[in-house]
């Protein structure tokens, strides 16, 4: 797949899926402009991406809360480049695994301003761009949108938020502007990373976030990339679908068992 020249915009590009993303579409050959929080991180990014491929990398350090700051990059960024063919809001967190009552209304709040409220304005600042290339929006939802998990309410529900919001989004901007959400399930990140070092027994942590899947393992943050890739540069007649990424996590009930192993 390519993408040559076109002009895309990844939010949380340092790490994970993020960083997924602007490796695989720099490789493709595009402009890629990302942004997030650590500054070091990103350039390494930029450095390392740009001298990979036939695209590049440039990174902005942007706090997606901060409204009027996400919407000048994504201006600066169309108005720099002369368009804008590719919107990939990615940036957002999960929070720390509480009961319900162990969570406070400003909790909610704060994970509601991160994944969707910061999703939304970078949307409707994007749009006017998009449609005068006729591009495309790929939104970052999650599997536990769809299937629920266990002590992540506030989470769950901005991810359902996520996946429903791109849906009619695609209606109100078709034909001009596609918009897909992708729902990742268990993918090897940071973030995941940091889940297993907390637990108690890493090694055990680590081998159920494996054993979810029937393939047996977790995905990459390339595997997500390629798939936004396919909704930006191939998936032409499709719109409003959220595409779940999960090694078939969801299938069956309870643990999965990969080839090989014994329950």
């Amino acid at each position: 797949m390519r993408y040559e020249d076109k002009v895309v915009i990844v939010t949380g590009g340092t790490k994970g899926i993020g960083e997924g993303c602007v490796e695989v579409f720099a490789e493709a050959g595009a402009r890629v402009a990302f942004c997030g929080l650590e500054q070091p991180l990103g350039d390494a990014v930029a450095a390392r991406v740009s001298g990979a491929g036939s695209g590049r990398a440039a990174f902005t350090r942007v706090d997606v809360t901060d409204h009027d700051r996400l919407c000048a990059f994504i201006d600066d960024t169309a108005a720099e480049h002369g368009r804008l063919d590719c919107l990939i809001n990615n940036a957002g967190w999960h929070p720390p695994h509480r009961r319900i009552d162990e969570f406070t209304v400003e909790d909610l709040r704060t994970i509601f301003e991160l994944n969707v409220v910061s999703l939304f304005v970078a949307c409707q600042r994007a749009v006017p761009h998009l449609r005068r290339s006729r591009g495309s929006i790929v939104n970052i939802a999650s599997l536990v949108g769809r299937i629920g998990q266990r002590h992540a309410t506030t989470y769950v529900a901005t991810k359902g938020a996520v996946a429903a919001f791109s849906k009619a989004l695609a209606i109100d901007e078709a034909p001009a502007v596609r918009v897909n959400s992708v729902s990742p399930g268990n993918v090897f990140t940071p973030l995941w990373q940091e889940a297993i070092d907390a637990s108690p027994d890493p090694a055990a942590t680590r081998h159920a976030g494996e054993r979810a899947q029937p393939f047996g393992r977790m995905g990459t943050p390339r595997e997500v990339g390629r798939l936004c890739l396919y909704l930006a540069a191939e998936a032409t007649f499709t719109t409003g679908v959220d595409h779940i990424i999960s090694g078939g996590a969801e299938l069956g009930y309870g643990d999965k068992v990969a080839p090989g192993e014994t329950a």
